[in-house]
């Protein structure tokens, strides 16, 4: 499967198919396609996986786009942002609820239950996040920029919560409280950090979706005037 990563603001990923190859993803991320391809929609994998899947910030019904010839379609962005590869031939990922856009019919996206109680009700994520693994290409549609990191073994990054798009199944993800009574009211950073620790590949996001639609809603007006 060849595919091209199109646009800067808004990009859209183009995926070329040859007969018999096939991509899914969730409901409504079709951009644009070429003659020569049939869609499927289902649960993949069943209701309960479909239920999962929307505990985890995805959608019940996952689309299966089939080429019966050559074929090409693309798949865009729902904010700003970037989209970017990831490759489950070379490991299994961890993504954060609503990340995952598209990708080949050799991957699983499987739903996985957060057993750290600290970091399911505070790391940002929740107790339910997905798990990429499989033979293939993935995309995930990011907010802002991008910022792949590769961390050594016991090497740790602190990022504010919110911040984070996926990490390699070898590193370690856990909450840190913030120190300092004046550090927790006045930073601005809130109670926890999330914490992570290698060895394995993190990719961060540049822009927090739950700060900025509240910098949003503090320009929307309450009452009519």
């Amino acid at each position: 499967m060849n595919y091209e990563i199109r646009g800067n603001v808004v990009p859209s990923v183009e995926v070329s198919l040859t007969t018999g190859e096939s991509v899914f993803t969730q409901s409504g991320a079709m951009f644009w396609q070429t003659e020569g391809i049939n869609m499927e929609t289902n649960t993949r994998g069943g209701l309960l996986k479909g239920i999962g899947r929307m505990f985890a910030g995805e959608s019940l019904l996952m689309a299966t786009y089939s080429a019966t010839r050559d074929a090409k379609i693309a798949f865009a962005s729902t904010v700003p942002g970037s989209i970017i590869p990831i490759d489950t031939c070379q490991g299994n990922f961890i993504i954060q609820k609503g990340s995952f856009l598209a990708a080949e019919s050799s991957v699983e996206l499987k739903t996985i239950f957060n057993k750290k109680l600290g970091t399911g009700f505070f790391g940002g994520e929740g107790f339910i996040l997905q798990e990429l693994k499989g033979s293939g290409i993935a995309f995930l549609e990011v907010d802002g920029d991008a910022i792949q990191m590769d961390l050594g073994p016991g090497e740790v990054i602190k990022i504010d919560t919110g911040n984070l798009v996926c990490f390699e199944r070898s590193v370690s993800y856990e909450i840190e409280t913030v120190k300092g009574f004046s550090n927790i009211l006045f930073g601005g950073e809130g109670l926890f950090l999330t914490k992570l620790t290698g060895p394995g590949k993190i990719v961060l996001q540049s822009m927090n979706m739950n700060e900025f639609a509240a910098k949003v809603r503090m320009y929307i007006p309450t009452s009519a005037d």
